[in-house]
């Protein structure tokens, strides 16, 4: 039977997700714990990977070798860098790219990678159904917008980097996980998602503000998933 595997980076982003599970079982691979489960009545597994490109990828491609996944869904918090969006706000990925991805010195565009290209596409079917259940919701409370998201292997604070990465790549928000977890799927041809809900917007002092808001941005990201299957 298949499942859906939700990749996440952090334990605040687990916890919202497991309170939405029911009938949890924990399967340990290398140092790895995923957790399956229900939500609703789809087939889920659930796993933290750790912060950044190599920890995501990782977990990723084990996911998928060992737990008979269908699709990929990963959720999280990331940074604004569109000046129109506001803490507790949804980026729904339907493309992403890795910032900090570099070999402009042999004539290539920063972002490309070799093999794979620089933006990597999420499943327009998945996106277009995240779409419909956030407009369903009918939350006043925040925004939804459907764009690129940026990552890299930085937790980014600066403005200047806030602004070149915007810039750069037209990108509404900025995190550490997604497109790696995007070229992973993309090599495996297995479909992806990405939806981030906005914690923090690069200021030079974000970090004190994600501390504070990444439960939100967890519990929000949770919601679409309860509301998806």
């Amino acid at each position: 039977m298949n499942n859906v595997g939700i990749v996440v980076a952090m334990q605040e982003e687990l916890d919202e997700i497991l309170n939405i599970m029911k009938e949890i079982e924990k399967k340990q691979i290398y140092d790895i714990t995923f957790f399956k489960g229900k939500i609703k009545f789809t087939n889920v597994v659930v796993v933290k990977s750790g912060v950044g490109k190599v920890n995501a990828a990782r977990t990723t491609q084990i996911l998928i070798d060992k737990l008979n996944i269908e699709y990929v869904i990963n959720v999280g918090a990331a940074g604004a860098l569109n000046p129109s969006l506001n803490i507790g706000d949804i980026v729904i990925a339907d493309k992403l790219i890795q910032h900090d991805f570099d070999i402009t010195a042999f004539q290539h565009q920063k972002g490309y990678i070799t093999g794979v290209g620089d933006y990597i596409e999420c499943n327009k079917n998945l996106l277009e159904k995240i779409r419909n259940i956030i407009d369903s919701l009918q939350e006043n409370t925040y925004k939804s917008i459907i764009g690129t998201i940026a990552t890299g292997d930085i937790f980014c604070t600066e403005i200047k980097m806030k602004e070149k990465i915007y810039s750069k790549f037209d990108a509404q928000c900025v995190e550490m996980e997604g497109a790696a977890i995007a070229q992973v799927c993309y090599l495996d041809n297995i479909p992806f998602i990405v939806i981030r809900s906005i914690s923090d917007s690069p200021n030079g002092n974000n970090a004190i503000v994600f501390d504070e808001f990444v439960k939100l941005a967890s519990k929000r990201c949770a919601k679409i998933l309860e509301n998806l299957f």
